[in-house]
């Protein structure tokens, strides 16, 4: 029994329940006050160095939704083996969090490699890739601002693999698009609160992304949402340590020691 049943569908929930929550946890991000000793960029930083302007990056945001939720719908209305609204079998838990994995797998799996090669073509990178790093300091509702190709290739794509691989049902594919929503909008927030529970679990989290958004991090971390295994095993990790900066605040930078092979 969850919350919506009687509601909405699974399938519905599963299409917009993911929407909904990037734009409430993002814009939780976004209204926080200045919070700058917790900041790994300066407002100042922001406002010098992004390309974009926050209007143009919602707007962006709003059109890669609308073609996520209409691929979307078409996947559960072709995949559902029940009618809409319907009840839902759901296998043993132990099941689900197997199916949960194997998810996170393919979608980290598909994203590192698809993101790899939009920087290493420089036709992708110039005329498409390059749209989501005119955000050079990332901030939480523009994590999936991107070119709508990308939108639809890098993420849409990843998404209906995780889905189809895994072979969740429709329920357990709410939770898993719900997690990775607000996954990715944490690890594009630009703050490195105490406690935050992504940053425990996750090696792969805010300053990790935010690492790959800087000029000496460009050709390295690109695994996302979940696990830098990729990046650990085709040498593509760039560790990096967390410096205090004298104005408050903390900075990525990469790690001593540490030289690009």
């Amino acid at each position: 029994m969850v919350f919506w049943e009687g509601y909405v569908s699974d399938e519905t929930m599963g299409t917009f329940g993911p929407i909904v929550l990037y734009w409430i946890y993002g814009g939780i991000y976004q209204l926080l006050p200045q919070m700058e000793r917790f900041r790994l960029h300066t407002r100042q930083e922001e406002a010098q160095k992004n390309l974009v302007s926050l209007p143009c990056v919602v707007k962006g945001v709003l059109l890669q939704q609308f073609f996520q939720a209409t691929v979307a719908q078409l996947l559960f209305l072709i995949t559902s083996k029940t009618n809409l609204g319907g009840p839902t079998t759901q296998p043993p838990i132990f099941i689900q969090l197997i199916q949960f994995l194997i998810a996170m797998f393919i979608m980290d799996t598909w994203q590192y490699f698809v993101h790899r090669y939009m920087h290493q073509n420089k036709f992708l990178y110039r005329h498409i890739h390059s749209k989501h790093h005119s955000l050079i300091v990332p901030y939480a509702i523009g994590a999936l601002y991107n070119h709508p190709l990308e939108g639809l290739l890098l993420d849409t794509v990843g998404g209906v693999l995780s889905f189809l691989v895994s072979g969740m049902t429709a329920r357990t594919a709410v939770f898993f698009f719900c997690f990775a929503s607000i996954k990715t909008v944490d690890d594009h927030c630009g703050l490195w609160l105490p406690g935050n529970i992504f940053h425990l679990f996750f090696q792969n989290n805010t300053a990790y992304h935010d690492i790959h958004h800087q000029l000496q991090g460009f050709k390295y971390n690109y695994s996302q949402p979940f696990f830098p295994i990729w990046d650990h095993i085709l040498g593509t990790h760039m560790p990096y340590n967390l410096v205090k900066r004298e104005e408050g605040g903390f900075e990525a930078r990469p790690a001593r020691g540490w030289k690009e092979e």
